[in-house]
């Protein structure tokens, strides 16, 4: 199994690469009414933006602030544009056109990492994701966050695990690289629940797999859920986390390439669980553990 650096020491070999988050003002179909109201149980999109990543700046000012951060450490970094925050693919395709070549067009962007859904990817947008995929580095990152229907019906998310699936295989049809984004611990799925969902995703065409545990995050409707009911949930510590993901990365194939392990919420929004860990500190404990354990990464 490869880790996010080799994989794209691989694809860009003569330099280095670095992710810069965009905001590009989309919503997402579970939010605005299309599909639901109130969006994913779990979600706060604080959590994840950082400070130059706003609406009111452009695509390309949102990319050169996130340069001119990176390039005082690195002078001669490239850049891979992130559509994070929400539903990047859920607009006018003319709209998701104009924003995505806008960050191609920005000095040092060597290609795009596009966060959406499963139920966002119309066939227009794929036949030109298809177009755009051959003259640049992409991939298209969904939220799959759990195989089990009975959990994404909880957690609001808006469609099922068929989509998912679905999908995933259609966009991975086309030659484009496919990203799946899961979350470890949400409620009601235990141990068992788990090892089965990590042979699901074994099975699915996906390039590249960010999992991180369930955090409870201020002002969301699943912080309000586990004070009401905190026996619904299970917060992992950092070590009980540890074995589960090595447990868990043991089912999926040596090809995938994992992204993430964890993932690290700001303290002033995060109610549970805090470690008291950074995102390099927790990955390099599970790196020590899997080779007491024998497993390679």
């Amino acid at each position: 199994m490869r880790d996010y650096g080799t994989f794209l020491k691989e694809q860009f070999p003569d330099f280095k690469v670095q992710k810069i988050a965009i905001h590009a003002g989309f919503t997402c179909p579970n939010r605005d009414g299309s599909v639901g109201y109130g969006g994913c149980t779990y979600c706060n999109n604080q959590t994840f933006n950082p400070e130059y990543c706003v609406t009111q700046k452009t695509v390309t000012r949102q990319l050169e602030e996130g340069k001119q951060f990176f390039a005082r450490k690195y002078p001669t970094m490239k850049y891979l544009a992130y559509f994070q925050a929400y539903t990047n693919t859920y607009g006018e395709l003319q709209v998701l056109k104009q924003k995505y070549e806008e960050a191609l067009q920005v000095p040092d962007v060597v290609g795009l990492v596009i966060g959406t859904r499963p139920d966002c990817m119309p066939d227009d947008l794929l036949d030109y994701l298809t177009e755009l995929n051959k003259r640049t580095f992409l991939i298209v990152e969904y939220g799959v966050e759990s195989t089990s229907d009975e959990t994404l019906r909880r957690i609001n998310r808006g469609h099922d695990f068929a989509c998912a699936k679905e999908t995933i295989e259609r966009t991975a049809e086309r030659g484009i690289r496919v990203g799946a984004h899961l979350i470890l611990g949400l409620p009601g799925e235990g141990y068992d629940e788990l090892m089965h969902q990590a042979d699901l995703v074994a099975k699915l065409p996906i390039t590249t797999l960010k999992l991180h545990q369930l955090q409870l995050i201020k002002g969301t409707r699943m912080a309000k859920e586990f004070q009401d009911n905190p026996a619904d949930f299970h917060l992992y510590t950092a070590d009980e986390y540890i074995e589960l993901v090595l447990d868990y990365i043991q089912h999926l194939p040596d090809t995938l390439v994992l992204e993430r392990f964890v993932s690290q919420s700001p303290k002033s929004l995060l109610i549970a669980p805090d470690w008291g860990l950074k995102n390099h500190e927790f990955t390099a404990k599970v790196k020590k553990a899997a080779a007491q354990k024998g497993i390679v990464l």
